[in-house]
């Protein structure tokens, strides 16, 4: 068996800039390609400083697709090999889809590798490993130079193994060559293929990205194969996963909600906003008209509905304005007017001018609160539990979301402070309005009203 030992550089983990190909058959080196490749974009200063490779010195290097064939050929028939392989692997088969080719290989992992015959060791970056294994590293941050050095450490490991890890490595159901370089194979497989919420935690134990699945273990599987530049440096960063089971969708859609917001995870984007700043609220003026508008939260003292900022609040006071046909003036859209300019292009029936009844008015305007407020104030949502002899629940009283329990299936129904002893309690907030409020849509059947 050969294998194709590899390493790239890139202008930043997108395109190629340099890559180096040591062929191994088990004993020797039997063939060598190294070249630098123009990635047709700019090479960033910071990465310039890194690798030493400059604009100008990828200028009439040959284009990926000069090379492609090259490479197809000379890894063909060889175990692809690097020091963290799915980064290297990921690249090079992203450049052949966009050529409209499929390049795969057999993967091999210098780092799991070294996990695996090299235990104890501090760290296992590559640089690292050359200095307590005493190998040579010249051009550090260059493809030949660390392809040369990784080369030099697989024959170590080669010579080490006895035959079962190699032959276990690859073996397409071990899953070796797909877990992450940092990821020991026995967190992974204990991970419960239920309904839950995950953590990917770095070699600090920091928390790096929070998400929820129906089935942990293939939703986090799937993070592995995704090839987008974010989820490559996730991954690679993920050194162990931690787990919550909820036994139910809902619950692990509301507790990753909170969980995101509570960790601040650097690899989420949505839901990491805590600030809800401002409320909507109505009151009644002298005439009897029922107005909308929004201030800080701290001085509303029956919130409506939260948001995290002004612009925000306005947006949405004017979507619901469209929706139900109310007045912009009353609705804190239109300030110091005798009558809105919706009236004037024929889009009010004309309460600000006295015009339609304020009665028929305030039924519009109690329409647009009600659709955006739970129809019960009060309710538990039942779904499946965790085990046979229980159900999950989530609570919420007084229109506000209180967290989440779980109680024994025996108990059909319980009082309010049951359920409160009972529950994770949990912050209230829009992300979790929305959440709820779009199960509730499917699944009114198993909204339950409590006194």
């Amino acid at each position: 068996m050969k294998y194709a030992i590899v390493d790239i550089e890139t202008n930043g983990g997108v395109k190629i800039t340099e890559i180096s190909i040591f062929i191994f058959d088990g004993e020797q080196v039997v063939d060598e390609y190294t070249t630098l490749i123009n990635p047709e974009c700019n090479i960033p200063v910071f990465i310039t400083n890194l690798t030493g490779i400059t604009n100008t010195m990828v200028k009439d290097a040959p284009k990926f697709y000069e090379v492609a064939k090259k490479i197809y050929e000379i890894t063909e028939g060889c175990v692809f090999v690097a020091h963290n392989v799915n980064f290297d692997y990921n690249i090079i088969s992203k450049e052949f889809k966009e050529l409209g080719l499929t390049y795969r290989r057999k993967k091999l992992c210098t780092v799991r590798l070294s996990r695996k015959l090299l235990p104890g060791k501090k760290s296992y970056s590559l640089g690292k490993l050359c200095i307590s294994e005493n190998i040579p590293l010249v051009d550090r941050h260059r493809a030949r130079g660390d392809a040369e050095a990784t080369t030099i450490l697989f024959k170590k490991l080669y010579e080490l193994d006895n035959g079962s890890v190699f032959a276990s490595f690859l073996n397409p159901k071990s899953r070796e060559a797909t877990l992450p370089p940092l990821l020991p194979k026995k967190i992974f497989d204990s991970l419960p293929e239920r309904e839950g919420v995950y953590y990917f935690k770095n070699e600090e134990k920091e928390i790096i990205y929070v998400g929820k699945s129906n089935n942990i273990k293939q939703r986090v599987l799937s993070h592995f194969y995704d090839k987008k530049k974010k989820e490559i440096a996730m991954c690679m960063a993920t050194a162990d996963i931690a787990y919550t089971e909820t036994g139910s969708e809902l619950l692990a859609l509301l507790l990753e909600s909170s969980e995101i917001k509570h960790h601040f995870p650097k690899y989420n984007r949505a839901q990491r906003k805590t600030r809800e700043g401002y409320a909507l609220f109505s009151y009644e003026d002298r005439k009897g008209v029922t107005h909308l508008a929004w201030n800080q939260l701290k001085n509303v003292p029956k919130p409506i509905l939260k948001f995290y900022s002004v612009t925000e609040a306005r947006q949405f006071v004017e979507k619901l304005c469209e929706t139900y046909e109310l007045c912009p003036k009353y609705c804190n859209l239109q300030t110091n007017v005798s009558s809105c300019f919706h009236y004037q292009i024929k889009q009010c029936r004309g309460v600000c001018r006295s015009e339609e009844p304020v009665e028929a008015y305030n039924k519009r305007v109690q329409k647009a609160i009600q659709s955006v407020q739970f129809k019960k104030d009060n309710f538990i949502i039942k779904e499946s539990g965790r085990k046979p002899n229980e159900y999950a629940y989530a609570l919420v009283l007084n229109g506000i979301y209180m967290g989440f329990g779980y109680i024994d299936e025996e108990i059909s129904t319980a009082s309010r402070e049951t359920y409160l002893s009972q529950i994770t309690p949990q912050k209230d907030n829009k992300d979790i309005h929305r959440i709820l409020k779009s199960y509730l849509k499917n699944n009114q059947s198993n909204l339950i009203e409590i006194a």
